[in-house]
């Protein structure tokens, strides 16, 4: 067995319950140093043991540290920590943005980002992006769930556009929205009902860019992140 994943602790202090909560442990013991660049975490079985979830939690989390570029997964190797300087650079970064300054630099770049996805996106990168769509609408009104989904929708989009740059962008956007500060208002601003109208927001964007409608996406995309800015104001304010 890996000496490293001796050091957990059999009772850990989960943020959050579910692959979420093991996402932020691990992503904190990561920062903190408990595992270097290049090294490997312990393996999914013996994560599954000291967290006392099933593997397939462990593995959602682990996916979503992946996604933020924390780690790098291997098949049939494991998976290794991706701790470079410009690594810690983004999380000092995600620190210090506000939920109402993400959405801010979200209104800017993803209606710009619909454009080019209409232009762009293949038969492939639809079906896809619907994928993400039905977990959206499966969610009911369960943020968690619902959250994840939302990131995966909107970052496909951004891959639609084939532009390197817009994906490496919109990871970084997602990496600053998996910050404990949006998790900690997340519950207020989800209630069932948003989850509902930014699901017909999510579905109408979907539509225009299945039909290549540059406009209607534009112009959805630009109400749904302005009508996200206003919810997140309210909250502010209450």
């Amino acid at each position: 067995m890996d000496s490293r994943a001796m050091e957990f602790s059999p009772q850990l202090p989960i943020a959050a319950p579910g692959a979420a909560g093991i996402a932020e442990d691990l992503r904190r013991r990561i920062l903190q140093g408990a595992f270097v660049h290049g090294e490997r975490l312990p393996a999914e079985r013996r994560l599954a043991e000291l967290f006392g979830a099933s593997r397939a939690t462990v593995r959602a989390a682990l996916r979503r540290l992946e996604e933020t570029d924390l780690v790098i997964r291997r098949l049939g190797s494991g998976t290794f920590v991706n701790l470079r300087a410009e690594v810690r650079a983004e999380e000092d970064i995600a620190e210090i943005t506000s939920p109402l300054e993400l959405i801010a630099v979200r209104l800017a770049v993803e209606p710009e980002m619909v454009r080019l996805a209409v232009l762009n996106m293949t038969g492939k990168d639809i079906e896809r992006l619907g994928q993400a769509l039905e977990g959206m609408e499966s969610a009911g009104g369960d943020a968690e769930r619902f959250s994840y989904w939302d990131k995966q929708f909107h970052l496909r989009i951004a891959e639609g556009t084939h532009n390197p740059l817009m994906t490496f962008i919109y990871r970084r956007i997602n990496h600053v929205r998996a910050h404990a500060q949006w998790n900690a208002i997340k519950g207020k601003i989800l209630t069932a009902e948003r989850i509902a109208n930014y699901n017909r927001q999510h579905r109408a964007i979907y539509e225009a860019l299945c039909s290549r409608d540059v406009e209607r996406g534009v112009e959805i995309m630009d109400r749904h992140m302005s009508e996200a800015r206003e919810h997140l104001s309210a909250n502010r304010r209450d």
